[in-house]
Protein backbone atom coordinates (compact mmCIF):
# COMPACT_ATOMS: atom_id res chain seq x y z
CA UNK A 1 0.00 0.00 0.00
CA UNK A 2 2.80 2.40 0.90
CA UNK A 3 4.59 1.70 -2.37
CA UNK A 4 1.40 2.12 -4.42
CA UNK A 5 0.59 5.42 -2.72
CA UNK A 6 4.16 6.69 -3.12
CA UNK A 7 4.35 5.73 -6.81
CA UNK A 8 1.05 7.50 -7.45
CA UNK A 9 2.02 10.53 -5.35
CA UNK A 10 -1.02 10.36 -3.08
CA UNK A 11 -1.42 10.30 0.68
CA UNK A 12 -0.99 6.82 2.18
CA UNK A 13 -3.63 7.78 4.72
CA UNK A 14 -6.12 8.50 1.93
CA UNK A 15 -5.40 5.17 0.22
CA UNK A 16 -5.50 3.21 3.49
CA UNK A 17 -8.80 4.82 4.51
CA UNK A 18 -10.39 4.06 1.14
CA UNK A 19 -9.19 0.45 1.45
CA UNK A 20 -10.77 0.21 4.91
CA UNK A 21 -14.07 1.56 3.59
CA UNK A 22 -13.97 -0.83 0.63
CA UNK A 23 -13.36 -3.87 2.88
CA UNK A 24 -17.09 -4.54 3.23
CA UNK A 25 -16.95 -7.78 1.23
CA UNK A 26 -14.51 -10.70 1.31
CA UNK A 27 -11.64 -10.26 -1.13
CA UNK A 28 -10.82 -13.83 -1.98
CA UNK A 29 -10.17 -14.56 -5.67
CA UNK A 30 -12.54 -17.55 -5.74
CA UNK A 31 -15.35 -15.63 -4.05
CA UNK A 32 -14.86 -12.72 -6.45
CA UNK A 33 -15.05 -15.10 -9.42
CA UNK A 34 -18.31 -16.49 -8.08
CA UNK A 35 -19.59 -12.96 -7.42
CA UNK A 36 -18.73 -11.97 -10.99
CA UNK A 37 -20.60 -14.99 -12.32
CA UNK A 38 -23.68 -13.84 -10.39
CA UNK A 39 -23.16 -10.11 -11.00
CA UNK A 40 -20.99 -9.52 -14.11
CA UNK A 41 -20.60 -5.77 -13.50
CA UNK A 42 -19.27 -6.22 -9.96
CA UNK A 43 -16.17 -4.47 -8.76
CA UNK A 44 -12.93 -6.38 -8.18
CA UNK A 45 -9.96 -6.40 -5.87
CA UNK A 46 -9.26 -5.09 -2.40
CA UNK A 47 -10.14 -1.60 -3.63
CA UNK A 48 -13.41 -2.64 -5.35
CA UNK A 49 -12.69 -1.08 -8.72
CA UNK A 50 -15.27 -1.25 -11.50
CA UNK A 51 -14.23 -2.25 -14.98
CA UNK A 52 -14.87 1.14 -16.66
CA UNK A 53 -12.81 2.93 -14.01
CA UNK A 54 -9.99 0.41 -14.31
CA UNK A 55 -9.94 0.66 -18.11
CA UNK A 56 -9.67 4.45 -17.89
CA UNK A 57 -6.79 4.17 -15.38
CA UNK A 58 -5.12 1.43 -17.47
CA UNK A 59 -5.21 3.55 -20.64
CA UNK A 60 -4.10 6.74 -18.88
CA UNK A 61 -1.16 5.13 -17.10
CA UNK A 62 -0.28 2.28 -19.46
CA UNK A 63 -0.93 -0.43 -16.90
CA UNK A 64 0.02 -3.86 -18.21
CA UNK A 65 -2.66 -5.88 -16.41
CA UNK A 66 -6.28 -6.68 -17.03
CA UNK A 67 -9.32 -5.82 -14.92
CA UNK A 68 -9.63 -9.47 -13.88
CA UNK A 69 -6.10 -9.29 -12.42
CA UNK A 70 -7.40 -7.01 -9.65
CA UNK A 71 -9.01 -9.95 -7.87
CA UNK A 72 -5.79 -12.01 -7.82
CA UNK A 73 -3.19 -9.34 -7.20
CA UNK A 74 -3.79 -7.02 -4.22
CA UNK A 75 -0.66 -4.97 -4.96
CA UNK A 76 -1.87 -4.32 -8.50
CA UNK A 77 -5.37 -3.43 -7.24
CA UNK A 78 -3.94 -0.95 -4.71
CA UNK A 79 -1.64 0.58 -7.31
CA UNK A 80 -4.58 1.08 -9.71
CA UNK A 81 -6.69 2.59 -6.91
CA UNK A 82 -3.90 4.99 -5.92
CA UNK A 83 -3.48 6.08 -9.55
CA UNK A 84 -7.23 6.66 -9.79
CA UNK A 85 -7.12 8.81 -6.63
CA UNK A 86 -4.26 10.81 -8.18
CA UNK A 87 -6.29 11.34 -11.34
CA UNK A 88 -9.25 12.51 -9.27
CA UNK A 89 -6.98 14.85 -7.31
CA UNK A 90 -5.78 16.47 -10.53
CA UNK A 91 -9.38 17.09 -11.59
CA UNK A 92 -10.59 18.46 -8.28
CA UNK A 93 -10.66 22.27 -8.18
CA UNK A 94 -8.26 23.84 -5.68
CA UNK A 95 -11.13 25.82 -4.19
CA UNK A 96 -14.06 23.88 -2.84
CA UNK A 97 -16.71 24.15 -0.15
CA UNK A 98 -15.20 24.03 3.31
CA UNK A 99 -17.60 21.41 4.57
CA UNK A 100 -15.38 18.66 3.06
CA UNK A 101 -11.65 18.13 3.21
CA UNK A 102 -9.83 17.43 -0.03
CA UNK A 103 -9.38 13.79 1.00
CA UNK A 104 -13.11 13.49 1.71
CA UNK A 105 -13.93 14.83 -1.75
CA UNK A 106 -11.42 12.44 -3.32
CA UNK A 107 -12.99 9.52 -1.44
CA UNK A 108 -16.42 10.63 -2.62
CA UNK A 109 -15.02 10.80 -6.14
CA UNK A 110 -13.64 7.29 -5.77
CA UNK A 111 -17.09 6.09 -4.77
CA UNK A 112 -19.40 8.19 -6.94
CA UNK A 113 -17.27 9.33 -9.87
CA UNK A 114 -15.46 12.47 -10.93
CA UNK A 115 -18.53 14.43 -12.05
CA UNK A 116 -20.25 13.94 -8.70
CA UNK A 117 -17.04 14.78 -6.82
CA UNK A 118 -16.79 18.08 -8.66
CA UNK A 119 -20.46 18.81 -7.94
CA UNK A 120 -19.93 18.12 -4.22
CA UNK A 121 -16.90 20.44 -4.32
CA UNK A 122 -19.21 23.20 -5.63
CA UNK A 123 -21.65 22.61 -2.78
CA UNK A 124 -24.20 20.22 -4.29
CA UNK A 125 -25.30 18.00 -1.40
CA UNK A 126 -24.50 14.30 -1.76
CA UNK A 127 -27.30 11.76 -1.88
CA UNK A 128 -27.93 9.10 0.78
CA UNK A 129 -25.42 6.55 -0.58
CA UNK A 130 -22.64 9.12 -0.89
CA UNK A 131 -23.41 10.43 2.61
CA UNK A 132 -23.18 6.88 3.92
CA UNK A 133 -19.82 6.41 2.18
CA UNK A 134 -18.57 9.70 3.65
CA UNK A 135 -19.64 8.60 7.16
CA UNK A 136 -17.74 5.31 6.74
CA UNK A 137 -14.71 7.18 5.38
CA UNK A 138 -14.68 9.46 8.43
CA UNK A 139 -15.21 6.52 10.78
CA UNK A 140 -12.33 4.52 9.25
CA UNK A 141 -9.90 7.45 9.08
CA UNK A 142 -8.57 7.00 12.63
CA UNK A 143 -8.18 3.23 12.21
CA UNK A 144 -6.26 3.74 8.98
CA UNK A 145 -4.01 6.27 10.73
CA UNK A 146 -3.40 3.78 13.55
CA UNK A 147 -2.41 1.07 11.08
CA UNK A 148 0.04 3.45 9.40
CA UNK A 149 1.39 4.63 12.77
CA UNK A 150 1.96 1.02 13.81
CA UNK A 151 4.20 0.70 10.77
CA UNK A 152 6.12 3.80 11.85
CA UNK A 153 5.51 5.53 8.54
CA UNK A 154 6.27 9.27 8.71
CA UNK A 155 4.21 9.94 5.54
CA UNK A 156 0.94 8.85 7.13
CA UNK A 157 -0.66 12.25 7.40
CA UNK A 158 -3.13 13.59 4.90
CA UNK A 159 -5.34 16.64 4.87
CA UNK A 160 -7.81 15.12 7.34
Amino acid sequence: MLRGAAEAGVSPLLVMTVLHVEAYKPHHPLLERLWQWWKPGASFGVANMHRATFERVRRTHGLPGRWQDLRDDPDFAIHAAALHLRDLDRRLPERHVRRYSRDELLALGYNTGERNMRAFARGVPPGPMARSYLRRFRAHRNRAAEVLADRGDPRETGDG
